[in-house]
């Protein structure tokens, strides 16, 4: 049994693993930070659980395309007091498997028995496939 809990996000307006990465690239220099930050309104409640390896899983397009290893959390208090969590994130985005997921507010927990496998290193996608033969190959639990 695994001892660790991932999270799972849209990545609202991102196009692309790629328009996602640049995005945090331009972020961290902005912030002058090494790692990603990911600010949300809820702390979870599971943070132990996550710290012992746990990911943020990223859906693009309404797939789930790629993670990234979570490092830490930091406490952010906003210009209106209000306290929120910053996921501390690494700053590579390691490919997944396609896996599909209808949209969703906020974070949510995936077991990492549900998530979905890492692509070999080097490798930019799954398999191209049609997308309806995609989404049916999701809808049976196969993708």
């Amino acid at each position: 049994m695994t001892e660790y809990v991932n999270l799972i996000k849209l990545s609202v307006g991102s196009e692309s693993v790629e328009t996602l990465g640049e995005w945090q690239a331009n972020r961290r220099i902005e912030l002058n930070r090494d790692h990603s930050l990911h600010i949300t309104r809820m702390w979870p409640k599971r943070e132990p659980e996550i710290l012992k390896g746990g990911s943020m899983y990223w859906v693009i397009k309404g797939f789930i395309q790629a993670r990234q290893v979570i490092i830490g959390f930091d406490e952010i208090i906003g210009q209106d007091g209000i306290r929120r969590c910053g996921i501390k994130l690494a700053p590579e985005l390691i490919r997944t498997t396609a896996a599909q997921r209808r949209p969703f507010q906020g974070w949510r927990y995936l077991t990492a028995d549900d998530a979905p496998s890492d692509l070999p290193q080097g490798r930019a996608s799954d398999d191209n496939l049609p997308k309806d033969l995609e989404i049916a190959l999701a809808d049976l639990g196969l993708r």
